[in-house]
């Protein structure tokens, strides 16, 4: 029978060495790009996850062909042309797949509809399909949210757009429609915000300028084939790095092969503002991601006001550093992070709920929370479905004054299979919480 939550015991401390599973948000994109590549495009690190597994799906659904290697990477073989799907393309919990895919389609012709679960379908998409309709696409929402239906038209021309509000997945997607447009595609974000696209399509040779002020794509063009390394993904890493601040022993927690890319960082750069100590060695880059190994010591935190231009740098990492403020000394404010509400869950919501269950002192914002430190005692919490919740209550209870049982954690293999064996490894034991065991 599968668990219903988790049960976490403290631990004393935690200590040893992980690779850190592939990234998220890359492995997305080079699924996407490979089906519309000039040539075969071999993948090193893709994350089997279920919200990668649903975009390699889906480009599997569009003709694409995807092979297991032997070494245990992948070959993505693109058809001649994308054809339109017979079925919904069905993304499951991910907002990236959905969003990034719907850009991708927007210029190809095709009519297809893309639609996910529960959580997906009260995910705001009119922030995506009103750009591309600019364009030129055909795209219908559902009251503004998923199911989305696009329709096959002409050829998309290039636009020039400001964001309103700094939005990798946006920008992503009026990217990917840029290669099938007319011209020169530009999006200006308004602050700094994940890179990835950009770095995967001049790394497979696409013509490319990106900056601080945005980025901007030539087309029409086609990525070429090629190789892809996917770095360790930063956003796992944040879960472990957090737990060797808060109960690593006399030896660091070392993470292997973690992306350094600096539109992932800012988490680094906060805990380091609280007093931890993170050693960075070895970096290298993998197919135009920076790289590098952690080492991570225990350290007693101090609360901070976090500035605002460091919060879209570390956005997905919120509810680790939520757990780690709870463990801080004095308190922690967090503003400008109103994105959080429009996540998996609404996770400026359920992280106070569940920070209130074990003990913490918070004050929920409108765009963000303050946290008084003090530690956390054992509870029951609800992740309200939502795997980065889910993570971070696990790793805060390393170091609480009792278990901490965590309910609704199926979405975690949407991110991060085998957490609760990483975990393990760190010495932090992550048990199954079935139905009938709780009271």
């Amino acid at each position: 029978m599968s668990a219903a939550g988790w049960r976490v015991n403290p631990a004393p401390t935690l200590g040893g060495s992980i690779v850190v599973p592939g990234d998220k948000s890359i492995s997305h994109r080079v699924m996407l790009l490979g089906a519309v590549a000039e040539a075969p495009l071999e993948v090193q690190g893709f994350l089997q996850s279920e919200d990668c597994l649903a975009t390699r799906h889906a480009v599997e659904s569009l003709g694409a062909r995807v092979e297991e290697l032997a070494d245990g990477g992948l070959r993505v073989l693109p058809p001649e042309q994308l054809r339109a799907p017979s079925v919904p393309l069905d993304f499951g919990n991910s907002g990236t797949g959905i969003r990034l895919m719907t850009g991708l389609l927007a210029g190809h012709g095709l009519a297809a509809v893309l639609d996910g679960d529960e959580s997906l379908r009260r995910r705001p998409m009119e922030r995506v399909a009103a750009p591309l309709r600019s364009m030129g696409a055909r795209i219908e929402t559902t009251a503004g949210r998923p199911p989305l239906r696009i329709s096959g038209q002409a050829r998309l021309e290039a636009i020039d757009y400001a964001l309103p509000v700094a939005s990798a997945q946006v920008k992503s997607a009026l990217l990917l429609a840029g290669l099938s447009a007319e011209g020169r595609t530009v999006v200006r974000q308004p602050a700094v915000c994940r890179d990835h696209t950009e770095r995967l399509l001049e790394s497979l040779g696409c013509p490319v300028e990106r900056g601080e002020w945005g980025a901007a794509v030539t087309g029409p063009t086609r990525p070429s084939g090629g190789q892809v390394v996917v770095p360790g993904d930063f956003s796992s890493a944040a879960f472990f790095i957090v737990a060797g601040l808060l109960a690593g022993g006399e030896a660091p927690i070392e993470l292997q092969g973690v992306g350094m890319n600096p539109t992932r960082t800012g988490l680094l750069d906060i805990l380091r503002m609280m007093g931890g100590r993170i050693e960075i060695s070895s970096p290298r880059e993998e197919s135009g991601e920076p790289v590098a190994d952690l080492r991570i010591w225990r350290a007693d935190l101090v609360g901070a006001d976090v500035p605002p231009e460091l919060v879209p740098l570390a956005i997905d990492e919120l509810p680790a550093l939520f757990v780690a403020a709870a463990y801080a000394r004095g308190e922690t404010r967090v503003r400008g992070a109103e994105e959080l509400r429009v996540k998996e869950s609404d996770r400026i919501a359920v992280m106070a709920r569940g920070l209130e269950a074990v003990g913490v002192e918070v004050s929920e914002q409108a765009d963000g929370l303050l946290i008084r430190g003090g530690g956390m005692r054992g509870g029951v919490v609800d992740s309200g479905g939502d795997h980065r919740v889910a993570m971070s209550f696990a790793i805060g209870a390393a170091r609480a004054s009792g278990p901490i049982e965590i309910l609704d954690v199926a979405n975690v293999a949407t991110s991060f299979p085998g957490f609760e064996q990483a975990a393990a490894t760190l010495g932090l034991s992550v048990e199954p919480l079935h139905a009938e065991h709780r009271a």
